[in-house]
């Protein structure tokens, strides 16, 4: 246990930039559940993200994913996974400016390339050209990721337990997201 969190910690960044996988590790971390937007979309819908967007549009899509931020924001404190898309809207930033605390994961494109690559289940990515469109995602969105409280670099070649280890030093410079060990209960006498 690394302390208590005071804050849900909202992972924002690209695709394959370790949102879900190093959340749900600094979620077990941290002692506190682990939610992933997309998830919990997909659950109540019954389909995947790629059938909502094939079925009803993006514009359905975020404002699906706008009520779910805000509920699992309104829960406990926790770690929430958010879409590539998520941090991009201006009323989900203000939302998780109040409630929580983002976190970009900060990878560079030839790192989340070679992660999405071979991967299928990315909607947007479902094009002739994938990587000209992941670049093009990436000039658009990187200045809005760059407005998280905290970035976090991803350096190619770190285990999700270092770069665990990364972000929870980053969380442990803010008092007022992770609160010290010794306040959580977990200092010795």
């Amino acid at each position: 246990m690394a302390g208590r969190l005071r804050k849900t910690v909202v992972m924002v960044g690209m695709p394959g930039s370790g949102k879900s996988a190093v959340g749900g590790a600094l979620a077990r971390r941290l002692g506190v559940d682990f939610r992933d937007s997309d998830e919990e979309i997909q659950r109540a819908s019954n389909m995947t993200i790629a059938e909502i967007f094939e079925r009803d549009g993006e514009p359905f899509f975020r404002q699906k994913e706008a009520q779910v931020i805000a509920r699992l924001l309104a829960g406990p404190p926790g770690v929430l996974s958010t879409g590539a898309g998520a941090f991009l809207q201006p009323a989900n930033r203000k939302a998780i400016a109040e409630r929580g605390v983002s976190l970009w994961l900060d990878a560079d494109l030839d790192l989340l390339w070679n992660r999405v690559r071979h991967k299928d289940t990315r909607p947007l990515l479902r094009t002739a050209d994938p990587r000209a469109t992941l670049a093009r995602l990436y000039e658009v969105r990187v200045p809005h990721y760059a407005e998280a409280d905290i970035a976090v670099k991803s350096v190619p070649g770190l285990s999700i337990e270092e770069m665990t280890d990364r972000v929870v030093a980053a969380l442990a410079a803010r008092p007022d997201v992770l609160a010290p060990e010794e306040e959580a209960g977990g200092g010795r006498p």
